[in-house]
């Protein structure tokens, strides 16, 4: 099993503020260091923050790289929400590379949000087949080369944000070892990958009081891709609906109790199993391998309460449940999960946040618990 380590201070984070005077802290970390870690900062000014990445695996061999998160205000107006851009990038010694770049831009006053991605994976992954059932012993190690553009624009008319999506990507697969039961599942019209272009209507209601660090209200994001193969997919035409639904809840000065809810469809006759809804990563649905369970349609929900124990730091516990399914919904498919987690705050007036969380899933016949470990800059809904 693929083990990670993560190159920060987490430990050093925890006891610092305790143990150590300003004056110490000044002496033994740079600048750049203190502004990001330990200074406060009310002036609505830039922020910065980098963690480092190292993972190993016998088929990466050792993976180096980083993610940062710069956050920034458009104007000096106290409703207008955050911006930030999110880069990702990390390379292996076998020659594999996960490069990405993010963006979610507010204008003055919120009149306009945009955002922007720019992905690219040359990464193996494990599929284990099409369904809300699959098993273990078909896991299949999958090489994938993955490019993926997505941009979508709104406009504010109070609460409510209409607008667009649009985007492309080009997929390709190479499956080495034949002979797996879910190999009669993919059709030689997608097994290999493909490509597209998509684009379509946007809308959101978002009445929430921070975009960031949420305490109370709600929103309610809706879109659709209708999509169109390229080159020698050009025959494929489907649409990928999503909605999702969230709303926060101050239960007292420290406590916050959030829900999350979304539901995915891939429409049309075909169903390339790269296109399909994937169930389980770091913001949903955590513990299980994401892409471990994939069909048509997505429905899974989550409850979060957040205990904010000082400025700096903060815990988490969720719980939710969730399904795959081709046709017919039947609740007797419902996976659970539950888990906890650590939130550091590194700008704690944007409500900025590094989060550590542990999920725990299903424990299948004949198999391990499913459970996964996450570190991720920014709160999980």
């Amino acid at each position: 099993m693929k083990k990670y380590f993560i190159l920060f201070l987490l430990c050093t984070l925890s006891a610092l503020p305790a143990l150590a005077q300003p004056k110490f802290i000044k002496n033994i970390t740079p600048k750049f260091v203190r502004k990001m870690l330990f200074e406060k900062d009310s002036s609505r000014s830039a922020s910065f923050f980098l963690l480092p990445v190292v993972s190993s695996a016998p088929e990466t061999g050792l993976e180096l790289g980083a993610s940062t998160l710069y956050s920034f205000y458009t104007d000096t107006s106290s409703i207008t929400r955050v911006s930030n851009v999110f880069a990702y990038g990390t390379f292996t010694t076998e020659g594999q590379q996960r490069v990405s770049v993010s963006t979610s831009y507010w204008t003055a006053q919120n009149r306009y949000h945009y955002n922007g991605l720019v992905s690219y994976v040359n990464f193996p992954f494990n599929f284990y087949g099409i369904g809300n059932n699959t098993v273990k012993a078909d896991e299949q190690r999958i090489s994938e080369k993955r490019l993926r553009i997505n941009f979508n624009g709104e406009k504010r008319f109070g609460n409510w944000y209409l607008g667009y999506v649009l985007g492309g990507y080009n997929y390709t697969y190479r499956i080495d070892n034949l002979g797996k039961s879910f190999e009669a599942q993919l059709t030689p019209y997608d097994r290999n990958g493909g490509a597209g272009i998509f684009a379509g209507p946007n809308i959101t209601f978002d009445n929430r009081n921070n975009n960031t660090y949420t305490t109370k209200g709600m929103v309610v994001n809706a879109y659709l891709n209708v999509m169109h193969g390229l080159f020698a997919d050009n025959n494929y035409k489907g649409s990928l609906f999503n909605i999702e639904y969230a709303q926060f809840f101050k239960l007292h000065k420290r406590w916050v109790l959030g829900i999350d809810i979304q539901e995915q469809s891939l429409l049309g006759s075909q169903t390339p199993f790269y296109l399909l809804p994937e169930m389980g990563n770091d913001e949903i649905m955590r513990g299980y391998y994401n892409g471990r369970y994939r069909d048509k349609n997505l429905l899974a929900g989550q409850t979060e309460l957040r205990y904010r124990l000082s400025d700096r730091f903060g815990l988490a516990a969720f719980a939710g449940t969730g399904a795959v399914f081709r046709n017919d919904l039947n609740l007797k498919q419902f996976k659970p999960n539950y888990g906890g987690g650590l939130r550091y705050f590194f700008d704690t007036e944007k409500g900025l946040t590094m989060r550590v969380d542990y999920g725990v899933g299903q424990q299948a016949a004949g198999e391990k618990r499913q459970q996964g470990f996450y570190m991720s800059l920014g709160e999980a809904f």
